[in-house]
């Protein structure tokens, strides 16, 4: 079992919410997503990638997500799945630089980094 429980919390934390933004929330519009989308299908689109690059994408941020979650009990999973996401977020930060979002569109994938960071860290 994970040896903090505020390393567990945001083990939860990072995992249900790429869940819930993969798996529930993916085909309706928020405040964060780039360019204009209003999905997140359409987001991919706004980059100017390719759909095969929303599938691979989705498919490895649903396993990592799985994986922190499941990590509070298999730890060796938690390091590969932070640092998987880490650097998933770097992308999207990267896209959002890009289509010159506003500096606010990225902050959760800012906040995920900064949490995945300190996850691989004390994994």
């Amino acid at each position: 079992m994970t040896s903090s429980p505020i390393l567990a919390i945001l083990q939860l934390v990072v995992g249900l919410g790429l869940l819930n933004v993969w798996m529930i929330r993916r085909g309706g519009p928020t405040s964060y997503r780039g360019g204009h989308a209003q999905t997140l299908r359409g987001e991919f689109e706004a980059y100017g990638l390719p759909t095969w690059m929303f599938y691979l994408v989705g498919g490895l941020k649903v396993v990592a997500g799985l994986a922190l979650i499941v990590g509070i009990w298999v730890p060796t999973l938690v390091r590969p799945a932070a640092l998987l996401v880490a650097a998933l977020m770097v992308g999207a930060i990267a896209m959002h630089l890009k289509v010159k979002d506003p500096v606010r569109r990225s902050l959760p994938a800012l906040a995920v980094l900064a949490m995945c960071t300190w996850i691989a860290q004390q994994s």
